[in-house]
């Protein structure tokens, strides 16, 4: 498996809570599990992601700018989430909000996947994508299962 690999499995996952959320009602059991199952999962990418592949590419003028922005969208993600601790989920506000997170979310996997991705594939050697995938997987995993920072910034 290499990088994007490694990094498009996570993607998958956060588009797919952060839809199944906009399903949601209110207060609900659900909307709660899949909103601490999202945050969780944004902090555990966010984190992995920075170190064993936006931190790599800031070494090469290529993909410095691209990697800068990408972290910086991880800052801006953690800000919308926490202002989604601080406020009612049962409100209608809450959702309305949500979906400012849910569209940053799907923007900044899009421009990953679409535009990153492809500039990070002509700098990174086969090698490099091999290992940057598996020490990723192994910080993600380390975040998912054990001690997890509540945002990007903490890791």
């Amino acid at each position: 498996m290499n990088i994007f690999e490694a990094l498009r499995l996570s993607h998958d996952t956060q588009r797919a809570l952060a839809t199944q959320i906009l399903d949601t009602q209110g207060d609900s059991a659900e909307r709660v599990r899949l909103f601490r199952e999202l945050k969780h999962e944004l902090a555990a990418h966010a984190a992995a992601e920075e170190r064993w592949f936006y931190s790599p590419l800031i070494a090469f003028d290529e993909t410095q700018a691209q990697s800068r922005h990408g972290m910086a969208e991880h800052h801006e993600m953690d800000e919308l989430v926490d202002e989604l601790n601080q406020m009612e989920m049962s409100s209608s506000g809450w959702i309305a909000h949500f979906r400012k997170l849910h569209h940053k979310v799907f923007h900044h996997l899009e421009d990953e996947e679409h535009a990153i991705f492809q500039l990070a594939g002509k700098v990174l050697t086969e090698k490099q994508k091999t290992d940057l995938a598996i020490s990723y997987e192994e910080e993600f995993a380390k975040f998912r299962l054990g001690e997890m920072p509540t945002s990007s910034a903490e890791s």
